[in-house]
């Protein structure tokens, strides 16, 4: 569920489905300007600096795109796996649901519900205190590039 709080900030209420937590990342996170293709090319010998610059490009620009969208088509894969794996163990045997409290995209909350019905309403409670400017507190903390940082936005 998506819900503005009275300052206009967006937040979303849900279920976890599995029992952890996806990592996201920013698009602060991403460190810019560090790459600068002109440092090596050679500018005496155009054709070797230009097969240069290619295979750089390649290498530092193509494989990491290459690799992350592998990383996360596999993640994603074995979520789709074990999704149903994990919902019937929960209707099953009746574990709790995990409701999630995420800024915009940044997880910030999470809490214990117990069976469907009681996650559904917790998170109608949750959604309405939002709304009413009553935020919840910061029970995860907010971790950049593997540190913990202050995060008063």
């Amino acid at each position: 569920m998506k819900v503005t709080d009275p300052s206009g900030q967006t937040w979303r209420v849900s279920r976890r489905w599995v029992p952890w937590r996806r990592r996201f990342r920013s698009d602060d996170d991403i460190p810019l300007g560090w790459l600068d293709p002109t440092r090596a090319a050679d500018v005496d010998d155009l054709v070797i600096g230009l097969v240069v610059l290619i295979v750089v490009l390649v290498l530092l620009v193509l494989a990491p795109i290459l690799l992350v969208v592998f990383f996360a088509a596999f993640e994603l894969l074995l979520l789709l796996a074990l999704l149903p794996l994990v919902i019937l163990l929960r209707v099953m045997f009746g574990m709790s649901w995990t409701i999630e409290v995420r800024r915009g995209f940044t997880p910030w909350a999470e809490r214990e519900t117990g069976d469907w019905a009681e996650s559904r309403m917790a998170i109608h409670r949750a959604a309405d205190a939002i709304r009413q400017g009553d935020l919840p507190p910061r029970t995860i903390p907010a971790v950049r590039w593997g540190r913990l940082v202050d995060d008063h936005r």
